[in-house]
Order: structure tokens, then sequence, then C-alpha cells
């Protein structure tokens, strides 16, 4: 699916550079210049080399993404201004519209990295009929480290979490990716085993831990993050149940699509637990809200979606996924779900649609 959206993207950015060189071709120098091919040829010129600029200063995915955004941008100021033209007849030059649209889109991506690079809070509070006290979780995903902030800089953020004071921290996968160096990986896992809860961290896998590609560019392989995790503590849970305080159950899923190996159901995961304890479950992919909640289970935390991302993802996305959620709470008989929108992205660096999270889940007996 994602070489679809990959492809589509291409295409559609590709359209967006000879829409963008038909009005580079107004400019007044290009304009000036009477042949018609080598204005054209200047034109088509200037996009090209803005378009390699934007590459470099981010990377061939980040330009596509400005691209089809500033062509977009250039398409609704096109629309307004004939709308302004017809409707107050004014005589609104295109120069000063299309100056406008492209500040707009500036004024976006400005915004948009923000939105990925800072670090806001969602906080939920859940309630049981279960004998669990009260108990605090923080909840993270999708950190795919070496995109928005490196190994080093996540200690940052986990200080921020600390405050919090949560019982524990949980990792919903997705900690690193065919992107992510080793020596990120390695200062990330430092940083874990730093930090300070009553029950420790807890993690399951993701999607990219393991890798899509060889291990040879990151340095290292998904069975040797784990041993990493393991060495700084991280309680690694692979289709597997702890039992805390003889309260309550933390369960980690192997990934639904890729990582390390098949998995076990939901069915057969609960098979043999007690009940009358909470159970949390960590299942990176949110897709399989209805065995989760035949299971019995009471709460399931994920990620993955990146709470869709880009405008309007968030909406388009269920449409073109098995994802159950995109982002937020919703409840499915007696089980409660969260989807984190994830701490960082993959690759994209810039949210319009969303923001960088983690989550604080207070839970109480009634």
């Amino acid at each position: 699916m994602w070489l679809v959206i990959f492809g589509v993207s291409m295409l559609v950015a590709l359209a967006g550079l000879i829409y963008m060189s038909n009005k580079a071709g107004k400019l007044p120098l290009i304009a000036l210049i009477q042949n018609r091919v080598v204005s054209r040829l200047a034109a088509i010129l200037v996009v090209v080399a803005v378009a390699v600029l934007l590459s470099f200063v981010f990377d061939l995915i980040n330009m596509i993404v400005i691209v089809m955004h500033a062509a977009a941008f250039l398409l609704i100021g096109d629309l307004a201004g004939y709308v302004i033209r017809r409707a107050a007849k004014a005589d609104v030059k295109q120069y000063v519209i299309d100056c406008v649209a492209l500040s707009l889109c500036v004024v976006y991506f400005v915004i948009g990295w923000i939105l990925m690079h800072g670090m806001w809070e969602s906080y939920y509070s859940l309630d049981t009929q279960k004998d669990i006290g009260k108990i605090r979780i923080a909840h993270i995903a999708d950190s795919h480290m070496g995109t928005g902030f490196s190994g080093k800089e996540f200690a940052d953020r986990l200080a921020v979490i600390e405050e919090k004071k949560p019982d524990m921290l949980v990792i919903t996968g997705d900690f690193v990716d065919d992107s992510t160096m080793k020596q990120d990986m390695v200062d990330a896992c430092a940083a874990l085993s730093e930090f300070e809860s009553r029950y420790g961290v807890f993690y399951c896998l993701g999607n990219h831990d393991y890798g899509y590609y060889s291990n040879e560019r990151r340095g290292y392989s998904g069975d040797e993050l784990l041993d990493e995790l393991r060495n700084a503590g991280v309680k690694v849970l692979l289709d597997e149940s702890v039992l805390i305080d003889d309260s309550f159950y933390v369960i980690g899923r192997r990934d639904a699509g890729f990582g390390g190996g098949g998995r076990m159901s939901a069915e057969e995961i609960a098979e043999g637990l007690d009940t009358d304890k909470y159970t949390i479950v960590l299942d990176h992919q949110p897709t399989d809200y209805d065995n989760e909640a035949a299971a019995g289970f009471d709460l399931v935390l994920s990620g993955h979606t990146h709470g869709g991302q880009l405008w309007p993802l968030e909406y388009i996305q269920p449409l073109m996924s098995e994802n159950d959620n995109v982002r937020g709470f919703v409840r499915c008989g007696n089980t409660d779900f969260i989807v984190t929108d994830g701490i960082s992205d993959w690759a994209i660096v810039f949210r319009t649609g969303c923001r960088s999270e983690y989550n604080i889940i207070d839970i109480e007996r009634k």
C-alpha cells in the first residue's frame, strides 16, 4: 500500500512541478525572454532548482510533501482570485495572489515544524471495578529515533515525562526505523536506563523496529535492538504477560504486520490470565479491536498511525487501512482503547493534522 501511496505522491508532485513551472513562466524576468522555448526552459529550471534545494535542505520525501502543498496553496489562490475578480470586480494582480498563497504555505509549514518537533501531553482518566488501586501510565510510541530528535535529545523528553511521576512507562513500538543509526539507538536505550518509575519501562515491537531492509546501513539488527533495550532494564514483551504486584497484567504483543515472526491471537494470550485482574495490552497497530475486546482485555494502547500526520489524512486513513482507530480514545464493549499520535514520526519532519505527544493515563478503581 505504501508503495502505491509513494507512487501516487510522486505523480502528484510531478504535476505540481509542471503547474508551478507554468506559474514561474509569468515571473517578470522570465516573461521578458522573447524566445518561447528558452522562456519555458528557464521557468522549468527555476522550479527544478527550488526542488533540488529543498531536497538538500530536507530530503526527497519532504521535498515531495512541500511541493504538493505549495501547488495546492497556489491552486486555492487561483480559485480565490477568480472569485474575487468575478464577485468584487477587483483587479487583483496574479503575482500578489501567488505571493500571498506561498506566504501562507510557508506559515503552514513553520507551524507543522513546531508541531512535529515540540511535545505535548494528552491526558486520560479511566476507572475500573477491578481491584487495581490507582496507577499512572506514561505512554509513548513512534519515536523513530533520529527523525525529530537524536538519541541524546530523547533523554530531554523523558525528563519531562518523568516529572509527571508515572508508575510505569510503556512504549508501543517503532522505537527506531531503518534510518536510525546505531549511536542514536544506543543513546536512546541509555536514556531509558535512567528513567525512574515504580514499575519500570515496558516495550512491544513495532513494524519498523526490526527494519524492512538490510541492517548494514543502520549498523544493528532487530535482535540487537532488543538486547540493548533489555540491557537498559526495559521489559521487552513478545506475546508475553507480566503480573505486577499481584494486581494487574502488562501484556506486550508482537506486531501485527512485521517484527520478528508471527504472533499469538488475542484469545491465546488471554488464556490462563486471572480475569479478576486488570489487563493492559501494548499492541503497536490498532487493528485487532474486536478480538481484543472479545478476549476481555481492559485497556489496549497503540501507536502506528501518527495521528494522521498531515491534514486531512486523519479522515482519509480509515478508508485506506485496516486501523480500527486513528487517534485518541474509543471504547468497544468493556475494553478501552487509546491510540497515541506518537512522540515523533517516520521520515516526514512536519505535522499539520496533529502534534507530537505523550500520554498520561490515570487508572483508578471506582
